[in-house]
């Protein structure tokens, strides 16, 4: 199993990023929130989970150890494959899903695109027990200040990584922000690869 990768970040697209590692590029497939961390010309690691296929092998990165191991025990869940998973975790933190299967949350979890009613109560039934119980220091951290600010730094990184001006992503959040503040009052979580696709269809008709 490759558990990490270590070395320059050479390229960075809306769902991957290319590290090269010993003289090899390495195409790793991130979430939004992971791909905010890195800059092109610049070192990273990443936590790395191979999936295996007979016809493929798909290498997924991420910014933590800890949301590698939830990616890898979201997929023990029926239903679930390693998208599914990656998806999961762009909506939500690791925390975030910890506090949505341990509080049967399936409005949350059906947030998710490919998840429906029958799944969520699916993932909640067989993943209560096994993703561990969420940090008591989550629900002040998630408060509508925290997720306000972490929105905003998360979007804005993500576009000047993606090789937009500091002044353009400030441009394209501000045309966004009612978006995350909807969900922000009705006490969700803004959906950071939402927000961030849809900062890049304002900058694409500029």
């Amino acid at each position: 199993m490759i558990a990490s990768v270590t070395g320059k970040v050479t390229a960075i697209a809306p769902d991957g990023a290319v590290i090269e590692v010993g003289g090899v590029g390495v195409l790793a497939h991130c979430t939004p929130s992971t791909l905010a961390t890195l800059r092109v010309g610049e070192e990273a690691r990443l936590a790395t989970s191979l999936v295996v296929r007979e016809d493929s092998l798909t290498l997924y990165g991420f910014a933590t150890d800890d949301e590698r191991a939830v990616f890898e025990l979201l997929q023990t869940a029926s239903g679930v494959g390693p998208k599914l998973a990656l998806a999961m975790l762009a909506v939500h933190s690791p925390n975030a899903l910890r506090m949505a299967v341990a509080s049967a949350d399936l409005k949350a979890l059906t947030q998710v695109p490919g998840i429906g009613q029958k799944g969520a109560q699916r993932i909640v039934l067989e993943l209560k027990d096994r993703l561990g119980t969420p940090e008591e220091t989550v629900n002040a951290a998630l408060n509508g200040d925290r997720r306000a600010a972490v929105w905003r730094e998360q979007v804005h990184s993500g576009l000047v990584g993606l090789g937009y001006s500091s002044k353009d992503a400030d441009e394209a959040i501000a045309a966004v922000e009612p978006e995350a503040e909807a969900d922000i009052a009705a006490g969700r979580q803004p959906q950071i690869a939402a927000l961030l696709k849809a900062a890049l269809r304002v900058l694409s008709v500029r």
